[in-house]
């Protein structure tokens, strides 16, 4: 030790830990994007976090063709209706499997344009003016890029070696082919040989890319497929060994038609699962239908937006974007007050233009009403006790391998309970408290290093039904003769 004379000073750490801030509601989306459109390829099975509109563009490209390309639906939504950020997206459409060769298909040209309306890898194109004919040369001889509908346009350029009065081009391509993915892709897998994810095997590495505790797991237009949705559930538990999230799966409106059919096809596909919620059916704004699943993730966090993202307001009775409630085949559904009641009663949200106009309407998660636990039939409910679990994982990780001694157990009791008095001065908790009990610590647990706190905490209920007791008074007759 080196030798001292004078004054000094040392700083201890803080006894009290800084509570993190987790995401309450990030929302990972797997399905399909059109690849070939995009300026910067994503490519398939990679998880990308989005934070605009026009990045999401750029890696995944965008089309309007919803029924084929999944996740735009999920981008529009987000980014132009609710205009929230960010989004993991997963494209599973991959153009090594999901595609064709097309070789030599005669185009016209009209006006000195060749047209394909087929989902062309750019990459791949080769345009030669007889079949088996030598390749020209893009940007010499044409130029090649898509129109605002995403159809391929070949120009031709004026005095390149394309001879006037060319009446036809011979186009060879590689083309994606959406209808070859199926639900098996979407569930993915781990590759043997190479440990690759695919699918939704991919949540478990989104916190470790990101740092951001992912809140909901959406697949528009394969959620309502009974194996996916399964699979869904399955992942929104021990997420990279720690968290827990949710996921919000459809119930199928082209052959469920009616909303006690909803309430039917619930009872016999759908477990119940407290981290799932059911939507039926799809909602419409303009021409543009979604699958209300999708839209109430958007919802979830537009509201947590509005409350510090904290997840204790219920996503019911908040306004969708959306002038209709359709059917698959466009058939209009109008629900009374009465039936979407039925269907919030089987555990099933769906959407209600009563009063403000078109309005997300239940409150239950899927495990309703099998299940009477509060904390796992509540949307609301569950949603907190995951984001509460994941803060104090996040927050708490740093104190892993100290030292298990009095000041370790003070410093997590005292911050999580400053915290939690937190939530309730602001209405979040109804009150709250962590304490180190004896009992629930054995001598031999603390021997090996494992200590237990108890996390007591109640997050308030939604006031799902407020009634008014009329009476006729008697009394105030008198008042016509005071």
């Amino acid at each position: 030790m080196a030798y001292k004379h004078g004054v000094y000073t040392q700083e201890n750490p803080t006894s009290l830990a800084t509570m993190t801030q987790t995401d309450s509601g990030l929302i990972v989306a797997f399905g399909t994007a059109p690849l070939h459109l995009a300026t910067n390829s994503a490519g398939a099975n990679k998880p990308v976090l989005c934070y605009t509109y026009a990045e999401a563009v750029k890696q995944f490209g965008y089309s309007d063709d919803w029924k084929k390309y999944t996740l735009c639906e999920a981008m529009k939504s987000q980014f132009a209706l609710f205009n929230m950020a960010p989004i993991v997206l997963v494209n599973v459409l991959d153009p090594s499997k999901h595609s064709q060769m097309i070789t030599d298909k005669a185009t016209a040209i009209t006006n000195g344009v060749a047209t394909v309306s087929d989902a062309v890898m750019l990459d791949t194109l080769k345009v030669a003016i007889s079949a088996e004919g030598t390749a020209l040369t893009k940007d010499t001889d044409y130029t090649a890029a898509f129109d605002d509908d995403g159809n391929l346009v070949v120009t031709v350029i004026s005095g390149g070696a394309i001879p006037t009065g060319t009446e036809q081009l011979y186009l060879s391509y590689t083309m994606l082919d959406p209808s070859k993915v199926e639900a098996s892709d979407i569930v993915g897998g781990v590759d043997t040989a190479s440990g690759k994810a695919t699918g939704l095997e991919l949540m478990d590495e989104i916190y470790p890319r990101f740092g951001i505790v992912p809140g909901i797991i959406i697949a528009p237009g394969w959620s309502s497929d009974v194996n996916v949705a399964s699979v869904m559930r399955a992942k929104t538990s021990n997420i990279d060994g720690h968290f827990n999230a949710i996921c919000l799966c459809d119930i199928p409106t082209d052959t469920v038609k009616s909303y006690t059919a909803a309430g039917e096809w619930k009872n016999k596909n759908a477990t119940a699962e407290k981290n799932c919620d059911m939507c039926w059916p799809k909602i419409k704004l303009g021409t543009d239908v979604y699958h209300l699943s999708t839209q109430l993730a958007s919802v979830m966090n537009y509201t947590d937006s509005q409350h510090d993202d904290i997840p204790y307001y219920s996503p019911s009775n908040k306004n969708l974007q959306a002038d209709s409630a359709v059917l698959d085949d466009g058939t209009e559904v109008y629900l009374s007050s009465a039936q979407a009641a039925y269907l919030n009663g089987q555990g099933i949200v769906t959407a209600l233009n009563f009063i403000g106009g078109w309005k997300s309407w239940g409150n239950r998660t899927a495990a309703y009403p099998s299940n009477t636990d509060v904390k796992d039939n509540f949307i609301v409910q569950r949603r907190m006790f995951n984001w509460v679990g994941a803060t104090l994982i996040t927050t708490f990780w740093s104190k892993i391998d100290d030292p298990a001694n009095k000041r370790l157990i003070g410093t997590v009791v005292d911050s999580a309970n400053i915290w939690l008095n937190g939530l309730t001065a602001k209405g979040a908790l109804l009150g709250g408290a962590v304490e180190f009990r004896d009992e629930d610590n054995t001598t031999t647990d603390l021997m090996d290093g494992i200590l237990h706190f108890h996390v007591k905490m109640t997050p308030p209920s939604p006031a799902r039904e407020i009634e008014f007791v009329q009476e006729y008074d008697t009394s105030y007759i008198a008042t016509l003769f005071a």
